[in-house]
């Protein structure tokens, strides 16, 4: 890793340990940024497209694409928008995965609530 003297000199004096954490998180975060990109790919659509569909800035969808954190709404809205449909699962230690539901309901309700 080659950032410069300064982080360069911190980076070699961490233990090995926390290299590897911090090696992971971010391999983990590029993964999630690149998920958004591959998605976009495979349903043959450009950050334009997504922009158009959606009625926001390209810029948004920029940002969406590389947020780790963000509203399931922007979300599913994103994944909507490429065509494709938002689905949750949760994973406990020691039982089995649980597909949660009605997130969809919720929001479409909020939604047209707020038109209302």
């Amino acid at each position: 890793m080659t950032r410069g003297p300064i982080l360069q000199e911190i980076w070699d004096n961490l233990p090995e340990e926390r290299k590897q954490r911090i090696q992971k998180r971010a391999a983990q975060l590029k993964e999630e940024y690149l998920s958004l990109q591959e998605l976009c790919k495979t349903a043959g659509l450009t950050q334009a497209n997504i922009s158009k569909e959606l009625n926001m800035p390209q810029s948004n969808i920029s940002q969406v694409e590389k947020s780790s954190d963000m509203l399931l709404s922007t979300l599913r809205s994103h994944i909507e928008a490429v065509g494709g449909k938002l689905n949750l699962t949760v994973e406990l230690p020691n039982k089995t995965s649980i597909n949660l539901t009605g997130f969809g309901d919720l929001l479409d309700n909020q939604t047209s609530q707020i038109n209302d």
